[in-house]
Order: C-alpha cells, then sequence, then structure tokens
C-alpha cells in the first residue's frame, strides 16, 4: 500500500484508515484506493478485479446468537480474506457484513482461483450455517464504454448486481459480472438466404452484409436443409418458388426439425393472395415479404424476428439452467431423491381432477419441479439434520420459498403461475405459514395443490428426522390440518379419492384449507 495515500487519508480525514473492529481498510480509504486504481488502470491499461464479498444469513445470525458473536464472526471472515489473498491486493470492511476486495493487477479469470479459495474457506469453518456470496467484476473489461463513463462509481455497481446475481441463485456463490451478454446481443446475426436465382441472392446478400448480418447462402432447398443442419442460425429468408423442393416444404420441414425448430421463417414470394399466405402459415412460416423487398420492410422484419429468436433461445437456456438445480437440490439430500417428480405429478393429477386449465396443470407441472429450487444453497447440515431445527436453521429452511421465486423470476413470462406455486406452498389459509404469511383468498388454487401434494410426500417418505408413515396416518394428519383451517379441504378430499377411492372421480373446488407440521413443511 502507497504510504503517501494513506497518510493522506489521515490527514484530510482526521481519522485512522483502518476498520477497529476486523482490522482492515475502512470504507472511505477504500473509496480512495478504488479511485487510484481506475485512474492507474486507465493510463496503463492493466486490469483489476474488485469482489463484494456477502456474509449470508448473517442477519438471521445476529438475531440468534447476538451481536458479540456476530463479531467474532466478521473478524474471523476478515482473516480467510487475508490468509487467501495476495499482499498486494486490498481489502476492507465495505458496511455490515459486507467486505470489498481490490484484486491488483488481475483480469477475472486470475481472480477467480483465490475468490472461490476463500469461499470454500468460509464454507468450511466449521459453522455449518457460515457461507459467502461473492459479486466480481473485471475493470475495464466489464464495465464498457469510453472512459469518461467508466469510473468507480460502475465498477462498484457493476460488482454490486453481480452478488444480487449470487445471492438469487440460492446464495454461497460466486458469480463474475461480464459485458458478454451485452456483445452478444449487439452482433447482428446470423442468416441463411435461399433463391434458386443468383441474382436475387447477391442482391438480398449485399444489403443484409452492409447492416453487418453474417449471411450464408443456398441455391435449393436441399442445400438449405443441409446448412441448417450444419450452422446455427438466427433467421432464413426463403424464397417461395424453387425448382424441385419448393419454400412451403423447406419450410415444413426445418419446422418439424427439434434442431432448426425456433429459427424464424420469412417466405419471400411474389403471390399476394390469401390461399398463398395460408399455405405458408401451415407450413410453419413466421412472416411474409413481397418479391422485389422493400429494403427497409426486409430490415425490419429481420431484425424484429431474430430479436424475438434470442429471447427465446435465453429464455430455453435459463429454464435448462433451472430444471438442472432442481435436479442438484435433490441431489444434496438422498432422502429427497424423486421428490420434486412425484410432486409435479401429484399435483397435476389433483388439478386435472379439480378440473383446473391446462395452464394451471401446468403450472403446477413446473411449480412442482422447481419448488424446492431454493434450497439450492442451503447448507447441507440444514437439510440433512437428523433432529429438530433450531430457530436460525428454522428461519434459513423458511427463505428458501421467496429464494426460489427469485431465482425463477426472470422467467415471468414463461412460468407464469408456477411463480406463485414456487413462492407460496408454504402458505397456510390462517395466515400462520411463510414466507409472506397471506390468508384465505389471497392463496391461489395451484399453491393450495401444490402445500398437498409436498406435505403428503413428505409425510410418507423416509426423512433424516423421521421414517415415513402410512398412506392412512398421512390422511389423517392432513385432515386434522383442515379441522385447524390450514389446508384446503377440497383438495385434501379429493387426494383422498384419488388415493382410495375410484380412478376417475372429478371434483369441482370451493375452498377450505390445511396445513402441516414445522419439519414436515420444509
Amino acid at each position: 500500500m502507497d504510504e503517501k495515500l494513506l497518510r493522506a487519508y489521515e490527514e484530510e480525514a482526521g481519522a485512522q484508515h483502518y476498520d477497529g473492529l476486523t482490522g482492515l481498510y475502512n470504507h472511505g480509504l477504500f473509496q480512495v484506493m478504488l479511485g487510484h486504481e481506475v485512474r492507474r488502470s486507465d493510463r496503463s491499461g492493466r486490469p483489476f478485479t474488485l469482489a463484494i464479498l456477502d456474509v449470508d444469513w448473517f442477519a438471521e445470525f445476529n438475531e440468534q446468537h447476538g451481536y458479540a458473536v456476530g463479531d467474532r464472526v466478521l473478524k474471523e471472515i476478515s482473516r480467510l480474506i487475508m490468509a487467501n489473498i495476495r499482499q498486494t491486493d486490498i481489502a476492507c470492511r465495505f458496511s455490515s457484513d459486507l467486505f470489498a476486495i481490490l484484486l491488483v493487477d488481475s483480469d477475472g479469470v486470475g481472480a477467480k482461483l483465490p475468490l472461490e479459495r476463500l469461499r470454500n474457506a468460509i464454507a468450511q469453518t466449521g459453522n455449518s450455517w457460515l457461507t459467502a456470496s461473492i459479486g466480481v467484476a473485471c475493470y475495464p473489461d466489464d464495465v464498457g464504454g469510453p472512459a469518461e463513463g467508466r469510473g468507480p462509481a460502475a465498477i462498484i455497481t457493476k460488482a454490486y448486481e453481480a452478488l444480487q446475481l449470487a445471492k438469487s441463485m440460492g446464495k454461497n456463490q460466486l458469480h463474475h459480472h461480464t459485458v458478454h451478454e451485452d456483445a452478444t446481443h449487439a452482433a447482428k446475426g446470423r442468416i441463411l438466404v435461399v433463391d434458386d436465382n443468383a441474382l436475387n441472392r447477391k442482391l438480398i446478400q449485399a444489403l443484409l452484409t452492409s447492416q453487418h448480418y453474417e449471411v450464408t447462402t443456398a441455391d435449393g432447398g436441399e442445400a438449405a436443409l443441409k446448412l441448417a443442419r450444419e450452422i446455427n442460425f438466427d433467421l432464413v429468408l426463403l424464397d417461395v418458388m424453387m425448382p424441385g423442393m419448393d419454400g412451403y416444404e423447406v419450410c415444413r420441414r426445418l419446422k418439424d426439425s427439434d434442431r432448426t425448430r425456433m429459427v424464424p421463417v420469412i417466405l419471400v414470394t411474389a403471390y399476394h393472395d390469401m390461399e398463398a399466405k395460408i399455405q405458408g402459415i401451415e407450413a410453419g412460416a413466421d412472416d411474409f415479404i413481397a418479391k422485389p423487398p422493400n429494403k427497409t420492410e426486409l430490415l425490419a422484419r429481420t431484425k424484429s424476428l431474430i430479436s424475438v429468436k434470442r429471447l427465446n433461445q435465453n429464455l430455453t437456456s435459463i429454464e435448462n439452467v433451472l430444471f438442472s438445480l432442481a435436479n442438484a437440490v435433490e441431489a444434496k439430500d438422498s432422502y429427497t431423491q424423486g421428490h420434486v417428480e412425484r410432486v409435479a405429478n401429484l399435483a397435476v393429477e389433483l388439478g386435472r381432477r379439480l378440473r383446473l386449465t391446462n395452464e394451471e396443470q401446468q403450472a403446477l407441472r413446473y411449480g412442482g419441479i422447481l419448488h424446492d429450487i431454493g434450497k439450492i444453497g442451503m447448507p447441507n447440515a440444514v437439510i440433512n439434520k437428523p433432529g429438530p431445527l433450531d430457530e436460525i436453521e428454522w428461519k434459513i429452511m423458511q427463505a428458501h420459498p421467496d429464494v426460489g421465486y427469485k431465482i425463477c423470476l426472470p422467467l415471468k413470462q414463461t412460468l407464469g403461475a408456477a411463480l406463485d406455486v414456487i413462492r407460496h406452498h408454504h402458505e397456510k389459509l390462517d395466515g400462520s405459514g411463510y414466507p409472506d404469511g397471506i390468508a384465505g383468498a389471497e392463496i391461489s388454487m395451484v399453491a393450495r395443490i401444490m402445500a398437498v401434494a409436498d406435505i403428503y410426500d413428505a409425510l410418507v417418505t423416509d426423512r433424516p428426522y423421521r421414517k415415513g408413515m402410512s398412506r392412512e396416518k398421512a390422511l389423517n394428519i392432513l385432515h386434522e390440518e383442515v379441522g385447524h383451517g390450514k389446508l384446503d379441504a377440497s383438495v385434501v378430499g379429493v387426494l383422498e379419492i384419488l388415493l382410495t377411492g375410484p380412478k376417475d372421480t372429478v371434483a369441482a373446488h370451493p375452498a377450505a384449507d390445511v396445513g402441516e407440521r414445522r419439519r414436515t413443511s420444509a
């Protein structure tokens, strides 16, 4: 550390440069040093990395154990930070349980190793609840833009955004913010132009390449299908009238293939009659444009369809990640393997018998698979504890619907009512549930169904704290909870019919309600 910088700070601030509790640099000096690193990087082009670390569950820990014990934890975190970074790196207490680390002359890749080492060291302290989430951003690469728009505030914002993403993924995570996504969206896209007329292909190719699109051409249907199998296109511009295989058939085959189904197709046609458009719609075309194409119209439709395609592609990728995370939650607890699939199947069947709409049944399917995804960052010691949970462990457990909701929120348009299932599957009709304590009509039917399905499966399967019970005993407990005004009586009634009565009995759904015990509800 530059001694002149320290002395200058102390003289100007009239105070020490370190935090009295942790011994790390204080927030004021950190801001000075961050500004110094930004200016140095702007002059030399050498990068540095900022990491912001947050102690998970710290507020709950303080409430349970008191601030004196909490302060000891912060001192231990500080010790671990200093033990896992280089002497040239800079660590400070940013605020309360937030710490900031400047890794000098280090890009995001180089910073990942010591930061992951630090995160693992915190998780292995012997305190089963103690973990940390870390947000990382590299200067200048992850800030982007001209130098006058970068500055200390920009890098702090990026690191803090990364921290929030790390926490939303279930805590005990390290997330590196990059501008890769921005760069991806800045790329115009890859387009396949299909036309048997060479002049038409060249004209459209020239127009699109002038707008920075990457263009590949094909002179017929067979060649187009072969290219589409080999290259991931963002759009296909397809002439209708071609010898051999016409554009309608090419479009139909593209839409019938799992690999190319999501690629938008614009049919370019000289036909303007309704019958031709209907034939194109039946083949799966996404849009039409008249031949010869108008430049402005072609560029506008191209841009729009590529944007839609990329949005759908991103949502599909996020869905796959979320379902993988749901499987990872089950892998943490051998007792619950198969739980989400069983609960999802049971909830959908209950929804069918209660005459819910197809959309609501789909919400039960997605919600069933994802309802416990918020447990991804919970300590294994809490999930697999063989005895009752203490107060702090119970608060950690109660946070999982909220955490899961936040993890899945980016897929709001796709998940719809499944988000309500994820957030409210532990709510009770009498208001005694969590995380929001809502009651009665505030709780949707899909959330009520999920609550019953989740509780029933928890009761009849083995858990670390007890053996699974019989179907009859589980149903008795559910009926008791109906009597206490916690679970929906109509849902429990249909469940009993499903398990013991005629297979195709269908019920209507007035609303009563039910609940379950503290350990079972987890």
